[in-house]
């Protein structure tokens, strides 16, 4: 070898390794562009709320804007495989209530898995459902719904945001304990159910405590029970289903975030890190404790485990109850 020409080619050499090093650090740089956070419900009910809050304030914290897309239908799973199908980039994620454990065991037919096609990123904020009456019935209290329903089975409808969710399930839960029979209608989501409640054309609705609080302090709605074991500091005067003749009956919602398979693993961990940031911060905490959610950060595995806890345990419910949506 031309012994001249060997610090060209080490200069050469070096320039390349820059390079690449250059441009692996772009490649690790983001976001670069505005992440898309899917809600598989209609905007106005709770999952959409949750994600419209934090949505706003992670768009400050990445300096990237993040575009919430509802794209509500067949309880959540059109959006949950939207995002499974995504191109693991991050830029493209999912934000689910607690139904996203539900749908695999309720729906027949279907191949999605939650804990197969979807990327855990983070565990965002629990918080209690609550049973309501419309006011025209003239119900106020569990006790009082059940004496009024038993003489008119099939007669009286009631709803909770889409087929498949822990709202629909605590709903037939407590039909059975209750021994009464009221007519389930389905809904694409909360924002699609209130005008219905609200105007009386249904008379029963358990939903999150995030949405009706509002409605029920302005005298809309007739607060019954709220389903969690113990009552909650947002409505202390509402007593728990438990605990109006219901021992143990005890159901909750907690919101959680998604990624498409496969995304890098710094990615998920730069997106666990910036989503729990936002949900500790004491402006996000108040805002959720307002509403009636208690923030509960988590990370992927935190996800993962409370998936492995709750999936099979509502898999029992409705195989116990014979359930099933088409």
């Amino acid at each position: 070898m031309n012994m001249s020409l060997l610090p060209a080619l080490q200069g050469f050499a070096l320039a390349v390794v820059i390079a690449s090093s250059h441009a692996a650090a772009q490649k690790l740089e983001y976001p670069q562009r505005p992440i898309r956070l899917i809600v598989g419900f209609t905007p106005g009910g709770s999952t959409d709320l949750v994600a419209r809050l934090l949505g706003a304030k992670l768009s400050e914290r990445i300096g990237q804007q993040v575009v919430i897309d509802n794209r509500p239908g067949a309880s959540g799973i059109i959006a949950a495989e939207l995002v499974s199908k995504s191109q693991p980039d991050g830029y493209t994620l999912l934000i689910s209530g607690s139904s996203i454990s539900i749908v695999g065991s309720l729906y027949k037919g279907i191949t999605f898995d939650v804990q197969r096609d979807l990327e855990p990123l983070a565990l965002v904020a629990t918080s209690a459902y609550i049973m309501v009456a419309h006011p025209s019935i003239g119900v106020k209290t569990v006790q009082e719904l059940i004496a009024y329903a038993k003489p008119r089975a099939g007669k009286i409808s009631w709803g909770a945001s889409t087929p498949g969710t822990v709202q629909h399930l605590s709903g037939e839960m407590f039909k059975r304990l209750a021994g009464i029979d009221m007519v389930f209608i389905p809904y694409k989501g909360t924002g699609a159910m209130m005008p219905d409640i609200l105007g009386g054309r249904l008379q029963i609705a358990i939903d999150n405590i995030l949405v009706l609080t509002q409605h029920i302090k302005l005298g809309a709605l007739q607060a019954l029970a709220v389903t969690t074991a113990k009552r909650t500091p947002i409505l202390p005067d509402v007593p728990s289903i438990a605990e109006s003749g219901f021992p143990g009956f005890d159901t909750s919602g907690w919101f959680s975030l998604y990624t498409t398979p496969k995304t890098p693993p710094q990615i998920v961990n730069k997106l666990n890190t910036e989503i729990l940031a936002v949900v500790n911060t004491s402006e996000m905490r108040e805002r959720l404790l307002t509403f009636g959610a208690t923030p509960l950060p988590g990370t992927p595995d935190d996800l993962r485990r409370q998936l492995a806890r709750e999936v099979p345990a509502w898999r029992k419910v409705i195989q116990d109850a014979g359930l099933k949506a088409e």
